[in-house]
């Protein structure tokens, strides 16, 4: 019989310790419970969970970067005899009791965004943002055609910390823009003239209200932006309409607003990522490790499980491929 527990509060997390049966038992902690995207992963865990017949435990914390209560899920899970967990790292702290996990046999998946240190997990499932970032900028510079060569180009990104899913989307949006990138691993490498600035946006909307008006006193003719996300792009777009311009607005993720914004015209075209499937292979993985041992391997060519990415526009480009915002909207962080 599948028992499912859900757990928010750090102070709530040992009461469900050895609550469930140990032999089969897999683990979600993410970042908390109220993002969508955390919502669709759990989702799409509990749902794998009760196919493959594994007993199930979600945890999620309050905020993004407190780790607190994820180290203490993560030892609950331990404790309970675990064969995987699943996580969206607040930060690296966690790294220490995933450790002690893996050395307690327990299979470690980091979902989205990799652990600073390698031996922190077996393995991460996660979208391509490289991938994803290039899909834009090909859209982008296609869509522009000759105009590409005079494009001047706002970049959003998230913080200036050199966060990875922010480097590899931002890299792969120039790079698929025919833009040279010297150092993939940093942010700001290019000298390509076309390129305003870069310009820090929180990932929301009042920061990338801030961070295209700054671009905008920097160069009132930008007319292609770039954002780490939909939040984002929604925030440049007002700052557009405030200043009485327009530009071709580009971004990633692929959340239902985030697509709806891409049909209603405030997003030319997004990138779309999928946490429910991200979630559901992992739990399949820890179902396979559980029944032979069998630790997943990383996709051809990369670091990690690619767990997919389509372009979504209603303006589609001969070499890019794309579905359209009605399918999008179908398979929005499905």
């Amino acid at each position: 019989m599948l028992k499912i527990f859900a757990v928010a509060a750090t102070a709530t997390l040992t009461m469900f310790a050895g609550s469930v049966s140990a032999a089969d038992l897999a683990c979600l902690v993410t970042k908390n419970n109220t993002n969508p995207f955390f919502v669709k992963m759990r989702e799409g865990a509990e749902a794998a969970a009760k196919a493959a017949g594994l007993d199930f435990l979600a945890f999620a914390g309050q905020l993004d970067t407190d780790a607190t209560p994820q180290i203490t899920a993560i030892e609950n899970c331990v404790a309970s005899g675990a064969k995987g967990i699943l996580i969206t790292a607040a930060n690296d702290s966690v790294g220490p009791a995933l450790k002690a996990a893996r050395d307690a046999g327990i299979l470690v998946i980091a979902l989205d965004t990799p652990l600073g240190d390698s031996e922190a997990q077996d393995i991460t499932f996660a979208t391509d943002n490289f991938e994803a970032g290039l899909l834009i900028g090909k859209w982008a510079a296609a869509t522009l055609d000759a105009e590409a060569a005079n494009a001047r180009i706002a970049m959003l990104d998230i913080n200036f910390d050199n966060i990875s899913v922010d480097v590899a989307r931002d890299t792969g949006f120039l790079v698929g823009f025919g833009i040279d990138v010297p150092d993939l691993t940093i942010m700001g490498s290019e000298t390509d003239a076309r390129v305003v600035g870069h310009e820090q946006s929180d990932g929301n909307p009042q920061g990338g209200q801030r961070a295209m008006e700054n671009l905008l006193a920097k160069e009132p003719g930008i007319n292609v932006v770039y954002t780490i996300n939909e939040p984002a792009a929604e925030g440049a777009f007002q700052a557009l309409r405030a200043a009485d311009t327009s530009a071709l607005i580009v971004s990633v993720d692929g959340g239902c607003p985030g697509v709806q914004n891409v049909a209603d015209g405030v997003i030319g075209a997004t990138s779309q990522q999928y946490p429910l499937r991200m979630a559901s292979l992992g739990i399949e993985a820890i179902a396979t490790f559980a029944a032979d041992g069998t630790i997943p391997k990383v996709t051809e060519g990369l670091s990690f499980f690619n767990t997919g990415v389509n372009l979504v526009t209603d303006q589609p480009v001969d070499g890019v491929p794309s579905i359209s915002t009605a399918e999008g909207l179908e398979l929005c962080w499905g």
